[in-house]
């Protein structure tokens, strides 16, 4: 598989997470964990794509902050907004099995949403003009 077909997969992946999202806004129903940990899958599945699309071999971890400086190593011009991101990497492994304690600041959902969003958008736009130098 080329690494634009693996970046491609790994957004649809993402997708799959983000849409949840939507979904899950009720908090009545779906506890922070379980909406945390469809944000941080969908923020880590993009990072890959996005490793994917520059030629990286990324490792097998959840670990957020890791994603990012790699891509920073590799080169990759990454926008301090999605620095933000990072928090997110608890939701992959410490709440992953606990709970989210009350005294823990409470999630906003829809911010969590758009920070995925952005950074969903900033990988399909660098597939999407990659795509169209090979083209070219």
């Amino acid at each position: 598989m080329s690494d634009h077909e693996h970046a491609r997969l790994m957004l649809r992946m993402a997708e799959k997470d983000h849409t949840a999202l939507q979904g899950m806004l009720d908090t009545q129903i779906f506890a922070d964990e379980i909406f945390g940990f469809h944000a941080q899958q969908a923020a880590e599945k993009a990072l890959k794509a996005w490793l994917s699309l520059i030629g990286v071999d990324y490792p097998r971890i959840h670990d957020l902050e890791e994603l990012l400086a790699l891509l920073a190593q590799r080169g990759a011009t990454v926008s301090e907004r999605f620095y933000g991101l990072i928090d997110f990497t608890d939701f992959a492994v410490q709440f992953r099995y606990a709970t989210v304690e009350e005294e823990d600041e409470p999630l906003d959902p829809l911010a969590m949403i758009q920070q995925v969003t952005e950074l969903m958008d900033h990988v399909k736009q660098l597939l999407v003009d990659t795509e169209e130098d090979i083209e070219q």
